[in-house]
């Protein structure tokens, strides 16, 4: 897949500010319902007169801050394991929606976006704390099908917002998802934006160096320019 945005093979940050849009496992991500809990236990710890601490991980792929790709919802989809690390560096920008309801085609209309660019969506979630609280909320600001259809029509690289799923499905049918990754838009969801301003950054969004998968738990950045 060719690389989007203007990061090249090497990134240049000096001078500039880096914003960490990621949340916290363990103490701020939620759990979707029927995904495996996150657990981290300590296998050795000094405190028990061990040599070292050591921990043993569990957590599902969609834990906290993380990238879907197309496999997650399409049958024969990409994976992991079919995307180069420079994929996931991206010009994005941040655009802040009203209200507490579907975000609407309308709400793109704040950011002057180009082919293969990220758009980020900073919502009601973030303000009123619910993406870093760890109990999961149904009452979530997500995008609309319609907004997602607008985003393939601008063949954005990315979405991405600030809670654990980028929609609301009570049926089961997840359309966003569908029409986002039936078209190879990256889905990255559970990001913490309470204190970036909206605007225009680069975005770094580096998944585990997995040998495949769906998803992946990802340490997103931003840029400012």
């Amino acid at each position: 897949m060719a690389m989007r945005g203007s990061g090249g093979d090497g990134i240049g940050l000096e001078g500039k500010k880096m914003i960490d849009i990621s949340i916290v496992l363990g103490k701020e991500a939620m759990i979707y319902p029927g995904d495996p809990p996150y657990r981290r236990e300590l296998l050795q710890s000094h405190a028990a007169s061990d040599p070292c601490d050591a921990s043993e991980l569990q957590m599902g792929l969609h834990c906290g801050t993380h990238l879907d790709f197309p496999r997650h919802f399409i049958a024969g989809g990409k994976t992991l394991a079919d995307y180069k690390v420079s994929d996931f560096v991206f010009d994005a920008y941040v655009i802040e929606t009203a209200g507490d309801g579907l975000i609407s085609p309308t709400d793109l209309d704040a950011a002057q976006t180009q082919p293969g660019d990220a758009l980020l969506f900073k919502t009601e979630n973030s303000r009123c704390g619910r993406a870093t609280h760890s109990r999961f909320d149904d009452n979530y600001v997500a995008l609309s099908l319609a907004a997602a259809q607008l985003c393939v029509e601008r063949r954005l690289g990315l979405v991405g917002i600030d809670y654990a799923s980028i929609e609301r499905s009570p049926a089961g049918t997840f359309p966003v998802h569908h029409e986002l990754l039936s078209n190879e838009l990256l889905i990255l969801e559970g990001l913490s934006l309470s204190d970036v301003s909206p605007g225009k950054y680069q975005l770094i969004c580096l998944p585990l160096a997995l040998d495949d998968g769906e998803a992946s738990p990802t340490r997103a950045v931003l840029v400012s320019p």
